[in-house]
């Protein structure tokens, strides 16, 4: 799931997205309110975490601005002010939920459970590409019968890559997402990843999906003419991944 998470305060936005990304979540981070807007407009997000202090706008001025165009994206506000009128400040200006800082982490992550829970009307979303279905409320992945096991890091790799099927997702895209450092794209690291998701995803497979794209990305599509992991993908068009619901029967898994 992709959360845009607003917070000037650098430690603490920096703390609370890595325990994001632990518990396989993709976050985008703003360190003030005007950046937070700006970023808001580039979903689809599943959940905006605002702080209220925002410097620029404010997290209420952001939250209210992103409702006036219509957006109905789920929003949690993050306040240090205990004071029940800035609570029903936030709320008015339409906030889905409040959260007072100190707070447990665990109470952050149930708060975008239920969130999320919500504003998908009790159902949670499958993506699907080709053969290949990404359950992301109970994070697990399954390709054709064959369930595939993926750690926290190779789960949040793939869903970002079948959000983009049949696109090419680039080396700053991913360290962005899924690590939280767009400048270092030369890193290794994303190899190490690629070669463990391919291998779990295409291991025994008549068609590959993973395809790596030298010094540019990598992609996944339902079928693949790649020879092998560094051989560039086919330029023909594949389908999108697409999103199918199905009714909520399980917790979020590890």
């Amino acid at each position: 799931m992709r959360l845009l998470l607003a917070e000037d305060d650098r430690p603490l936005r920096a703390s609370i997205t890595r325990g994001l990304q632990e518990a396989a979540y993709i976050v985008e981070q703003a360190p003030t309110g005007t950046a937070a807007l700006g970023l808001s407009a580039e979903g689809p997000w599943d959940a905006i975490i605002l702080d209220v202090l925002l410097p620029g706008l404010s997290g209420v001025e952001v939250c209210r601005a992103i409702r006036a165009r219509g957006d109905r994206v789920p929003i949690l506000m993050l306040t240090a002010l205990d004071a029940v009128e800035h609570r029903i400040a936030g709320l008015d200006a339409g906030a889905d939920d409040y959260l007072t800082k100190p707070f447990d982490f665990g109470e952050l992550l149930a708060r975008l459970r239920a969130l999320t829970r919500r504003s998908s009307d009790s159902v949670t979303a499958i993506v699907v590409v080709g053969d290949l279905v990404i359950d992301t409320e109970r994070h697990t992945v399954r390709r054709s019968a064959r369930e595939i096991t993926l750690t926290a890091t190779e789960f949040a790799f793939l869903l970002l890559l079948a959000r983009h099927a049949g696109k090419v997702v680039s080396r700053a895209e991913l360290m962005a997402q899924v690590w939280d450092d767009p400048k270092n794209t030369y890193s290794n690291i994303i190899d190490v990843y690629a070669s463990r998701v391919r291998r779990k995803v295409d291991d025994g497979e008549s068609a590959p999906m993973v395809t790596t794209l030298r010094g540019t990305g990598f992609m996944l599509q339902p079928t693949a003419t790649a020879a092998g992991p560094s051989t560039a993908a086919s330029t023909a068009a594949t389908p999108p991944a697409k999103t199918v619901a199905r009714r909520r029967g399980a917790r979020r898994g590890d």
